[in-house]
C-alpha cells in the first residue's frame, strides 16, 4: 500500500526523521521541503543514493504542491533552541513561523495527518488544532514520546536489563513541567520501585528532563533520537493496529484539563487519535499533570496566534 510522507523542514532533525523512516521502510514516498530548497535536495540526495540497501522508497525534494495527497505531513520548521535556553523561549518566533506553513500545507494536504515535532512541541500542537480547521483527532504532536524513551534507555542501564523490559512514561508538557508517573512504571511486570536493583527516580527524571540540553550543549542539536521515535510514531499511524503511547493531543476532559494539548497515554492509528486513556494516577501524579497544563496555559495566554 502506498504510504506517501511530508517533511517540512529539511534541517538536522527533518533529514534524521527522513533517514529513519527510509531505513524502516515505513513510507513509499518522502518529499522533503524546506525553504533551503539546495539544503533539501542535497538531504534528499544523500539519502537516495542509500536506498538500494533499504526498502524500496522513492524521496525527493519538492514543494507544497508536491506535497499532495500526503497520508502523513510532519513538521519540524522552526529556529533551533540555543544552549541554556528553554523550549518555551522560543514560543512566539516558531508560533510566527508556523503561521506561514498553516494555510499552505493543510491548502495542499487536506486529509493529511499532522505530526507536529517542532518546539515547543505542545505550543504548537495547539496553535495547529486551533487555527488550521484540521480535526484535532489528525493533529498530533510528538510531546513526550521523546523523553519517555529517553526514560526507558536509563532504567534499562540502571537495571541491567534489555528495553523492551521497560514500561515507563513521562506526562505532561515536553519541556521543564514534564514528570514522571512512577506509579505506572515496571521492570518485566515489576514496579520499578520493588525491582531488586534499586533505582534512583529523582536522578532519573533529571536526567531525562536535562538530557537535551546536555547534547544540544555538547553537539549543538538533538537529531537522531528524536528522527527515530518521530519515524517510530510514523509507524503507529500507518498500522491499522491501534497502538498505546504518549504523544501531545488536545486534552477534553482528561483528569479534569481541556484546552491545552499535552502527554497522557493515548491510542493512535491508520486515522490518527483513537482516544486517550486516563491511566490511573496518584493524588501527587494528578497534581503534577495539572501543573503541567496550567504551565502549558500561562505560555498560551501570552501568544499571538491569529493568521
Amino acid at each position: 500500500m502506498a504510504n506517501k510522507i511530508t517533511i517540512i523542514g529539511a534541517g538536522q532533525v527533518g533529514s534524521s526523521i527522513a533517514y529513519a523512516l527510509a531505513l524502516k521502510g515505513t513510507a513509499t514516498e518522502i518529499v522533503l521541503l524546506d525553504i533551503d530548497t539546495k539544503r533539501a535536495m542535497g538531504e534528499a540526495m544523500d539519502i537516495r543514493q542509500g536506498t538500494p540497501y533499504m526498502s524500496p522508497v522513492h524521496i525527493h525534494e519538492g514543494n507544497y504542491e508536491d506535497a499532495k495527497d500526503s497520508d502523513v505531513v510532519v513538521i519540524t520548521s522552526g529556529v533551533a533552541r540555543k544552549p541554556g535556553q528553554s523550549r518555551l523561549e522560543l514560543a512566539q518566533t516558531n508560533v510566527n513561523i508556523m503561521k506561514s506553513i498553516i494555510p499552505q500545507v493543510t491548502k495542499a494536504c487536506p486529509n493529511a495527518i499532522y505530526v507536529l515535532v517542532a518546539n515547543p512541541v505542545d505550543i504548537l500542537t495547539y496553535q495547529f488544532v486551533k487555527t488550521s480547521g484540521i480535526p484535532a483527532d489528525r493533529i498530533i504532536g510528538t510531546g513526550t514520546l521523546l523523553d519517555t524513551a529517553r526514560l526507558r534507555t536509563r532504567i534499562a542501564e540502571d537495571c541491567n536489563v534489555a528495553q523492551p523490559n521497560i514500561h515507563a512514561y513521562v506526562f505532561g508538557e515536553h519541556g521543564d513541567s514534564s514528570f514522571v508517573p512512577w506509579s505506572l512504571a515496571n521492570v518485566a511486570t515489576i514496579p520499578v520501585k520493588d525491582f531488586p536493583v534499586k533505582v534512583d527516580l529523582d536522578g532519573v527524571e533529571e536526567y531525562v528532563r536535562k538530557s537535551g540540553g546536555i547534547i544540544i550543549e555538547a553537539k549543538k542539536c538533538t537529531n537522531y533520537a528524536i528522527g527515530v521515535t518521530t519515524a517510530q510514531l510514523c509507524e503507529m499511524i500507518k498500522n491499522s493496529n491501534t497502538s498505546a503511547t504518549v504523544v501531545s493531543t488536545m486534552l477534553t476532559g482528561e483528569y479534569g484539563i481541556n484546552d491545552v494539548c499535552l502527554s497522557i497515554l493515548t491510542k493512535v492509528g491508520g486515522n490518527g487519535v483513537q482516544g486517550r486513556i486516563e491511566a490511573p494516577l496518584t493524588d501527587a501524579e494528578k497534581a503534577a499533570l495539572i501543573h503541567s497544563a496550567d504551565c502549558l496555559k500561562k505560555v498560551i495566554d501570552q501568544l499571538d496566534f491569529s493568521l
